[in-house]
Order: C-alpha cells, then structure tokens, then sequence
C-alpha cells in the first residue's frame, strides 16, 4: 500500500479547502515545485488514496437528495468482494469497516427515493450480504 508523507497531506489539505485548486495554484501556495506536486498528485490518485473529486453543497441546496447509512453484515471471507463491489458504486460516498454485529457501514446518497430503492436492493443482492440495515438521515442538526 502506498504510504503519503507530510507533502501529500498538506497537498490534500489544501485540496480539501478548495478541490478546484490547480496544480500550479498548489503549488505556489505549498512552496513546492508545480512538477513535485504534479508529479504526488498523480501518485495520490493512481494510488487511490484521493479517489474522486467532489463539491460540498449548502445543505438548503441539497434538500432533495437521499441520503442513508446502511450497517451491512457479510458471510464467512467475503468482505473483500462486496468492499469492491460498493467501492465501484457511485451512490457509496463513504465506505468503513467494523466490527460487532456489522462487518461494513456504508454511507449512500442519491437524487431520488426511485433510485435509492434501487443501490439499496442491488447492495442487498450482492453475493455475500447476508444482512443489512438501513437508516435514512432526515436532515443535519449542525
């Protein structure tokens, strides 16, 4: 597995202040050459270690989407082939392991409740699962 340095976290701090951040910007800002920061850029992602990037919406902007954590349960040693499977999931905006009653929590978020009925019945077919449970979140407190 890739290991990041104290260079890759201040790139990915910076990146989380302002995921529209250009290279070059990144690199004015860290004092880093524009290759240097390039050149981890491009090793964060190959890596996965960023794996997308996203906006983050006023929460009164995003009253229509459906958001949830579904607590997934996975039979014998599975868990590596439904973390795949979810992982390639667009709907899946976060992924964490556990241990107790549920192997996997994940966190979903789709436009509508017709296409939310539909990632949580294909989650629920995936070979493996063989539990789950699943808590729509009604709205942010903070």
């Amino acid at each position: 597995m890739f290991k990041i340095n104290d260079i890759d976290r201040q790139i990915i701090a910076r990146l989380q202040i302002d995921g529209r951040a250009t290279v070059t910007t990144l690199a004015a800002v860290l004092g880093l050459a524009r290759g240097t920061v390039q050149a981890r850029l491009s090793r964060l992602i190959s890596s996965r270690t960023i794996k997308r990037f996203t906006i983050d919406l006023n929460t009164l902007e995003t009253n229509e989407l459906v958001r949830a954590v579904m607590m997934i349960e996975v039979r014998g040693n599975t868990a590596e082939s439904v973390q795949k499977a979810l992982q390639r999931m667009p709907e899946v905006s976060a992924l964490h392991r556990t241990c107790g009653v549920w192997d996997l929590v994940v966190e979903l978020e789709t436009t509508s409740l017709y296409e939310f009925d539909g990632v949580l019945s294909r989650i629920r077919e995936l070979t493996g699962v063989s539990n789950s449970e699943t808590c729509p979140l009604l709205r942010r407190v903070s």
